[in-house]
């Protein structure tokens, strides 16, 4: 059943609010435990639609999974089926991370080339690249990715562009592989270091998490681990725009600032109030923010993830600010939606112009990815009248209890069904 919400502007937000694990982190978590034969237990885990649905492609793997509030299990087989099936695969991206697991323990992946958020092209060529480097052979065949190899080798990889997803894949096959991997221009976010840090703990040696070289030494066989999933920091990073944008007092907890240095300097560019704690912040406006430019780019740059929250920021900001998107060819399909909400945005390229209002109004609008329709939530809350999202299923894929949160911070949103 189709749900939507309904959102009711003019609330000030402010509290206090905890963030739960990171969706970017838990779901690559879960696919390494393949690597270990046993029980792995994941605590910390956010409670969203898109674990469940990774249960079931592991399952579909032979795993057995269970999920009991924040804490996942999943017991490893000794014999695990290398194909992932096209059903369970093709509802969310993050599924493709299972391809090096796979690849390192039963030496051959069928992996259904998945789908997920409508933000642009995300090929697997440097998924593939990678791995033929450490020794298999790759293909696209009937609508899935295929890697088989007698043997992984360790190797030198250079990627072109740190992409998340490569830098797991080929990590997670790397670990097994006979000999030392370099790999250069690797990812540097957050969620890597986790990846890093659980396989460590199952035993792998892996070194230079953080940087943009790891430098991985292949051990022959890896144990089941206990691990607690890193906070989510875009889970975050929404709770502190949501707070400068409804000119608001919000006190974020579970998340380390440093993983927010830039989207929490830029709200200070804006105006905002920001005071950093060991494990958390508290982001504070109380006025209209100030325009300020944004350029998304890889950690540590400012995250494509919080790119709609800071369009939605623009909107309603004093000036006149410029966005530029280098991560995501599409994701610029939130404008559109943004623009039926009465901003001034302008669309060239890789680049949106916006100038400021002082209120949006209210229509309906429609999710077109899980952060998008978060953004389109907080223009709503600084909307004349009740705005109608709807499609909030992409939502609960990456924000838990998203209303029940607002609403305890003082805002006045309705889960309703279509």
């Amino acid at each position: 059943m189709k749900e939507r919400f309904l959102v009711t502007g003019g609330a000030r937000l402010q509290g206090s609010v905890r963030v739960d694990g990171a969706k970017n982190s838990v779901l690559k978590l879960m696919a390494a435990a393949l690597l270990a034969e046993g029980t792995t237990t994941l605590n910390n885990c956010p409670e969203i639609l898109d674990v469940p649905l990774m249960k079931d492609v592991l399952e579909g793997l032979g795993c057995t999974v269970a999920i009991d509030g924040q804490t996942v299990t999943i017991d490893t087989p000794a014999e695990l089926s290398s194909h992932a099936d096209f059903d369970a695969v093709r509802q969310f991206r993050a599924s493709v991370c299972v391809l090096g697991p796979l690849t390192a323990r039963c030496g051959e992946a069928i992996v259904a080339l998945p789908g997920g958020d409508a933000i642009g092209s995300r090929p697997l060529d440097m998924h593939q690249s990678g791995l033929e480097k450490l020794g298999a052979t790759t293909h696209i065949e009937h609508g899935a990715v295929v890697a088989r190899a007698e043997k992984l080798v360790g190797a030198d990889i250079k990627l072109d562009f740190p992409s998340v997803g490569a830098t797991e894949n080929i990590l997670t096959a790397a670990v097994m592989a006979e000999g030392s991997t370099t790999l250069d221009n690797a990812a540097r976010e957050p969620e890597i270091i986790d990846l890093c840090n659980m396989l460590n703990s199952m035993g792998a040696k892996i070194s230079g998490a953080g940087t943009s070289t790891l430098v991985i030494e292949g051990v022959d066989h890896l144990e089941p681990t206990t691990h607690t999933v890193v906070g989510d920091r875009i889970v975050a990073g929404t709770w502190a725009y949501a707070a400068a944008v409804t000119q608001g007092d919000i006190v974020v907890g579970g998340i380390q600032p440093r993983y927010l240095h830039l989207a929490l300097e830029k709200l200070k560019s804006a105006g905002a109030e920001v005071e950093t704690y060991d494990l958390g912040f508290r982001v504070r406006m109380d006025h209209r923010p100030r325009a300020v430019d944004y350029q998304t780019l890889p950690f540590p740059g400012f995250p494509t993830d919080l790119q709609p929250m800071a369009i939605g920021i623009s909107a309603i900001a004093n000036g006149t600010s410029v966005i530029t998107e280098n991560v995501f060819e599409s994701r610029f399909r939130f404008v559109d939606e943004m623009l039926r909400l009465g901003a001034d945005a302008n669309v060239d390229g890789h680049h949106v112009v916006i100038h400021g209002k002082e209120q949006l109004s209210s229509t309906d609008v429609w999710a077109s990815d899980i952060r998008a329709g978060a953004g389109l939530v907080l223009a709503g809350l600084v909307s004349d009248g009740v705005t109608t999202v709807h499609d909030v299923h992409h939502i609960d894929r990456g924000y838990p209890h998203f209303v029940e949160k607002l609403n305890s911070l003082g805002a006045a949103v309705e889960r309703v069904q279509e």
